[in-house]
């Protein structure tokens, strides 16, 4: 039984220039322990999809036009905003992608991490410092009871993301979104942060959603993965098999884009062009225009394609110009 299993999303923003088809019938499950990679561009959905669920999407222009997304039995796409209060920094948190954006720069730390014991659990004063100042120490920030009077802007890049992490973990969620929580640090504390979100969900048991266009980040911590391109999953399956068999011409693109598979001297692949307009979605395959790897003159052009089993838990979309190779 999974923890979350979403069906048929369908996220759309009403705006003056048309109607934007931002996600369209997604559909994933996560389970307790899980770590499932979201990968795509800019763009393509990853994060309205998640942003989605927990009713975070401003409305309007933002619609949720169907779908269900089942947590313990209720559906977050129907629940009420009382019921996301409850659910939301409790039991599902989130670490947004940019620190110094999330946090408030006009209160102290102590004030933004104790915020939610008191708001979920009713704890206050010295039992609720006391719990932020373990938070802190348990993600590495150094000199715990000292740090915790500052502000963010006190805090490197590295060290916001880490109070990031210690906010969103404090309530011990039993499902964890990590929103592209690395992409502004370098590699040596990508890979500390990477580390500590893996030691504590296995401490912990959390489910983790990992957002990301770091194929890299994908092959260290998902267990399972979903390709997105242009609001859809294009491919999903679990690891080892979308890195070992990646059947779609975008995800064998985006693996032909690491710039460590290539010789030296090598020119760097690029995909050409841009995602589409999803304004005015194409009625056929989105990825036609940009297909290099497979035959972009078999792909369909009268209706998008459908998502069809190609081995043991392993889905693509069905389009004959993505799934041949030149």
């Amino acid at each position: 039984m999974p923890l979350l299993d979403v069906r048929n999303l369908t996220t759309r923003f009403h705006t003056r220039n048309g109607i934007v088809h931002a996600v369209e019938d997604v559909s994933f499950s996560v389970s307790a322990g899980e770590t499932l990679g979201i990968v795509g561009e800019s763009g393509s959905g990853k994060s309205v999809t998640c942003y989605s669920l927990l009713g975070l999407i401003p409305q309007p222009p933002g619609r949720i036009h169907a779908g269900t997304a089942m947590f313990d039995g209720i559906d977050l796409l129907k629940a009420s905003e009382r019921q996301l209060r409850g659910i939301r920094g409790k039991r599902i948190s989130m670490i947004f992608q940019d620190p110094m954006t999330s946090l408030n720069p006009y209160m102290r730390i102590a004030d933004q991490l104790t915020e939610p014991l008191e708001l979920h659990e009713g704890i206050k004063g010295t039992k609720a410092l006391n719990r932020a100042i373990q938070s802190l120490a348990e993600v590495g920030i150094p000199d715990p009871e000292k740090r915790i009077q500052s502000y963010p802007h006190e805090f490197s890049g590295g060290m916001r993301q880490r109070v990031m992490i210690a906010m969103a973990l404090i309530t011990r969620p039993e499902l964890l979104i990590c929103d592209e929580p690395t992409t502004a640090l370098d590699v040596t504390v990508q890979k500390q942060v990477l580390d500590l979100i893996r030691d504590r969900q296995r401490e912990l048991g959390t489910a983790v959603i990992f957002i990301t266009h770091d194929l890299a980040v994908v092959s260290e911590v998902c267990d399972e993965v979903n390709v997105m391109y242009a609001g859809r999953i294009v491919e999903s399956a679990p690891k080892a098999e979308l890195f070992s068999r990646p059947l779609h011409a975008y995800t064998r693109s985006l693996l032909k884009s690491i710039p460590a598979i290539h010789k030296k001297g090598e020119d760097l692949y690029t995909i050409p062009g841009l995602p589409p307009d999803l304004s005015n979605p194409p009625a056929g395959c989105a990825f036609r225009p940009r297909n290099t790897i497979g035959k972009s003159e078999l792909c369909l052009t009268d209706k998008r394609p459908a998502l069809a089993e190609h081995g043991a838990a392993h889905f693509v979309q069905d389009c004959p110009g993505c799934l041949a190779t030149k």
